[in-house]
């Protein structure tokens, strides 16, 4: 059997059937084996780095149970796979990733010169970084082992990225039949989880008694765990208040105790919860400068902290626990179940507090503007309230606005691009999104963010999904020049000096999608209202000129719950 055929049927018999690629040389024999196995769903796109971010887009869809495959050629195309890369391993997404090499006998090998095949680039040496699994075929015996290996890899424990990075001849060398079969009924050897031990839960069980003022923080380690959404619901009906990371935020539904995203440009209420608390559990949570703030000593200043994540390297980092445990989210939820017992001290007030100073920051933080973000997203929450959807937001101001202001209905989720923080995400991801999904997909990005990848439009349009673009156009780039106008005296090169941006609606015309542009308050109502009854892909833009900053954000070096600007009621 050709040796690109057997990858196929191997992929195919691990339910792995969506490839995102940019065809190139050095890829053409696994293309044309995907294809002419008939199971795979080959979605070309117009550059390999939207297509890590599609690919990345399916897994984030199905909470890393199924991952995609992202393809690129040798060269230039294994190269421009990178950002994605760094995406899924920063996020902790699994995805595989497939280069093209040239033919083993063109390798360079031990020799000094720095190429000898065309296009020829050491890819594996390059992401050894940035991957759990990275590794050049170097024998056709070694292909499907190594296959194995890195899908195992990429779901088991702490997920991420694999690379294979596979020559051209091998992906034409011949494979024995018996061998090939033998490979495809090997299970993948994928380690769950990280399970709870039980003098942890004691001492936890110890701590949860003692608490007056508890509060719940939910990171990206939890956000995909099953129990996550009935255990929180469980802390809800206790009267126990939680509070999430940005990454923690794309799946936790917006009941009563929930207060929202912490963090630099986190929520006021869900800052003061975490300076006011006297215990704070953490769940899957890296604790960053983001979240934090550069004062980390001054961090939850009067609680006693647990951390609970299944990288132990994570644990006693930034932030020194009181109690650290290795465990992966999803056991912990199951073995360590929330009730009033538990928490059988809480001060009575402590949740009505949190929602005094919940109410109190409701205010629309805005009203200098000509269109105010929060209003944006808070008419968005009102006519999707009812409806399934994936938001999938960009990197920048935008980002920050729908974070603080998305409130999440049952069958709803956002995602975010967190560690790596990739302007250019949101459109490709949202495209593996809606494929994956056939629901409704509600793109938030800016000018800057959608001109990275603004070629994708045109997938868009080939594709014809359900998805909406909802396109913030300020016209710079916002939050750089936000930092610009704190420590450089409105100095803006390269955010307004020498940035431009067009009308997105006339270059979405120009593809074929159905367009729509705004520029006060009033047209809201009425084209965010187009949302819900559209099918098919929709851009609208909304003009929002001179938009250059996030309100509240933290100043580098003030305390977590000194945000600007300083609330006056």
């Amino acid at each position: 059997m050709k040796a690109s055929d057997a990858v196929a049927k191997f992929l195919l018999a691990h339910s792995v059937q969506m490839c995102f690629e940019l065809v190139g040389g050095m890829i053409t024999h696994l293309l044309d084996s995907f294809a002419e196995s008939g199971g795979f769903s080959i979605i070309s796109m117009h550059h390999e780095q939207s297509a890590a971010f599609a690919a990345e887009g399916v897994a984030r869809h199905a909470r890393g149970k199924t991952l995609a495959i992202a393809m690129g050629t040798s060269g230039p195309g294994a190269t421009n796979l990178l950002t994605g890369i760094g995406s899924c391993w920063f996020d902790s997404v699994p995805c595989l990733f497939i280069t093209g090499q040239v033919n083993t006998h063109e390798l360079k090998g031990s020799l000094g010169v720095r190429q000898q095949g065309f296009q020829e680039l050491d890819i594996v040496e390059v992401t050894k970084s940035l991957t759990k699994f990275a590794v050049r075929v170097d024998s056709v015996e070694s292909l499907l082992p190594q296959l194995h290996k890195a899908l195992s890899a990429a779901l088991s424990g702490r997920q991420g990225p694999v690379l294979l990075d596979i020559p051209n001849d091998i992906q034409r060398a011949e494979l024995p039949d018996e061998l090939v079969e033998k490979w495809l009924i090997q299970p993948l050897d994928i380690g769950f989880e990280s399970k709870l031990r039980e003098s942890d839960i004691k001492k936890l069980t110890n701590l949860c008694q003692k608490a007056q003022r508890p509060l719940i923080c939910i990171g990206g380690g939890g956000r995909w765990a099953d129990s996550m959404d009935p255990w929180l619901a469980n802390a809800d009906q206790c009267g126990v208040p939680y509070v999430s990371t940005l990454m923690g935020h794309e799946r936790i539904i917006a009941r009563d105790r929930y207060f929202n995203m912490i963090g630099s440009y986190g929520n006021r209420e869900a800052n003061w919860a975490i300076q006011n608390c006297d215990f704070l559990i953490v769940i899957g949570a890296r604790l960053d400068v983001r979240q934090t703030g550069a004062d980390v000593e001054d961090f939850g200043r009067q609680a006693t902290i647990v951390q609970i994540d299944i990288d132990r390297t994570q644990l006693n980092n930034r932030v020194k626990a009181d109690l650290n445990i290795i465990a992966d989210a999803e056991s912990f939820f199951k073995l360590f179940p929330v009730s009033e017992d538990m928490f059988r001290n809480i001060d009575q007030s402590w949740v009505s507090v949190l929602s005094a100073q919940r109410d109190r920051a409701q205010g629309n933080e805005y009203t200098d503007w000509t269109i105010s973000p929060s209003e944006i997203f808070n008419k968005l929450n009102r006519v999707l309230a009812d409806v399934t959807v994936d938001y999938v937001c960009d990197v920048g101001n935008h980002q920050m606005w729908a974070a603080q202001s998305l409130r999440l209905s049952p069958r709803q989720s956002v995602h975010y691009s967190g560690g790596m923080g990739a302007m250019g995400f949101a459109l490709p991801a949202a495209l593996g999104i809606a494929l994956k999904s056939r629901d409704k997909v509600v793109v938030i990005t800016g000018d800057g963010s959608l001109q990275i990848n603004i070629q994708e439009l045109d997938t868009l349009a080939r594709l014809g999904v359900d998805l909406t673009v909802l396109v913030l156009n300020n016209s710079m780039l916002g939050m750089v020049k936000n930092f610009q106008d704190m420590y450089f005296d409105g100095r803006d090169q390269s955010t307004r000096k020498g940035y431009s941006s067009p009308v997105f609606a006339d270059i979405a015309s120009a593809y074929g999608i159905e367009s729509h542009r705004i520029d006060a308050a009033e047209q809201l109502d009425g084209v965010l209202g187009l949302i819900p009854g559209h099918k098919g892909p929709l851009l609208i833009e909304v003009v929002m000129e001179g938009a250059a900053e996030c309100r509240p954000r933290l100043a580098f070096g003030s305390k977590l719950d000194e945000q600007f600007p300083k609330l006056t009621n």
